[in-house]
């Protein structure tokens, strides 16, 4: 898969603004800030593209993953910094993911399985429920299998351990498409050639949380980017599912 890629964007769409924070769409294939763990990869980051764009400096709130796209949360004053991060610090946040996933995933579930920190070995508890929203089964062979099976699914984290979704949906056997990492390479070959699909389809659709200032409720979604609508609308347009835009 060629899903390394940083795709060409103009601007950073922004999604909600006020004096303190700013949530933007991330896109995929973005790193947001340079790390140790993406110290071999040179390209552009999210905060550089998104400070050249509104011309002061931000602070992110929290971490997508460089290949997720979707709701990203960023401080425009470092002095608030703690009183934002204790919204994910004490799990009162809602964070919604949706994905697409190989075979029928169960109708709903709870993954509650500890994962092992990569910079120190140590395993932490995570934890995420999910929902499968839509199901297909496509006339195309993969592997050994005559037919393939997908499932749309709308993940809830309740922890917030590097790489929890990719890793949990692998632990049950339903890896997420596009996924070079923890997914199945022959499932992820067939939406490249198949669909022209090569981004990893986990897209963070929303959050909602109090306003830790101004105690406004705040519910900010990220809209789907041109990849995923094509599939939503290729694959489960016949079906009523829900988005959490309500």
């Amino acid at each position: 898969m060629n899903s390394s890629i940083q795709p060409v964007i103009d601007k950073i769409e922004i999604v909600f603004e006020d004096d303190l924070i700013i949530g933007v769409n991330k896109p995929n294939n973005f790193l947001i800030h340079q790390s140790h763990y993406a110290r071999n990869i040179v390209e552009i980051t999210l905060l550089q593209k998104l400070e050249s764009q509104l011309g002061y400096p931000l602070y992110p709130l929290h971490r997508l993953d460089r290949k997720t796209s979707g709701i990203l949360l960023l401080l425009k004053n470092k002095n608030h910094v703690a009183k934002f991060q204790e919204l994910f610090s004490n799990n009162t946040i809602q964070k919604t993911y949706y994905a697409i996933v190989r075979g029928f995933s169960p109708a709903s579930g709870v993954i509650d399985s500890p994962i092992k920190e990569d910079d120190t070995g140590i395993y932490k508890e995570a934890l995420t429920t999910f929902e499968t929203l839509a199901q297909i089964e496509l006339p195309i062979p993969v592997n050994l299998h005559n037919t393939s099976r997908y499932s749309l699914v709308k993940l809830m984290p309740h922890t917030g351990r590097m790489h929890q979704l990719r890793k949990h949906m692998n632990k049950i056997n339903h890896p997420i498409i596009g996924d070079p990492k923890y997914g199945d390479r022959f499932h992820n070959r067939t939406f490249e050639k198949e669909f022209g699909s090569t981004y990893l389809l986990l897209h963070a659709r929303q959050v909602e949380f109090i306003h830790p200032i101004s105690q406004q409720k705040m519910k900010l979604i990220a809209d789907f980017t041109d990849n995923w609508k094509m599939l939503l609308n290729t694959f489960f347009g016949r079906f009523r599912f829900d988005l959490s835009d309500k």
